[in-house]
């Protein structure tokens, strides 16, 4: 798949992706990259990733926590509130529901 085509469709779920990414537990921003990327997302920049968990964050949807570390710097922890768990429920059905339509429309046939 072209990187392009990739970067253009990911623009529009890459909030949903990292909230899933936080279901399990909190994590930090290197993490959820790394998690993103081993799950065939592509590889995510601090450049784009940072703003996202920013306003994910000043939305309410995340709390996040700075923690030191015993060597190097410290990392910031991002984990989901419940209105993050509420959003991606509700975000994540209606993603579904478009990817059933887009499917659809690709194969009106049913051959997926």
């Amino acid at each position: 798949m072209a990187a392009d085509r990739r970067s253009s469709w990911l623009k529009g779920v890459l909030d949903l992706l990292v909230l899933s990414r936080l279901t399990d537990g909190e994590s930090y921003g290197y993490e959820i990259a790394k998690s993103l990327a081993a799950a065939g997302v592509g590889e995510i920049k601090g450049g784009t990733l940072y703003p996202v968990l920013n306003r994910l964050e000043e939305a309410g949807l995340l709390q996040a926590e700075f923690r030191a570390a015993e060597r190097g710097p410290g990392r910031r922890y991002y984990r989901l509130t419940d209105e993050g768990r509420s959003h991606l429920a509700a975000e994540g059905e209606a993603w579904r529901e478009f990817h059933r339509a887009v499917t659809t429309t690709l194969h009106p046939g049913g051959n997926a």
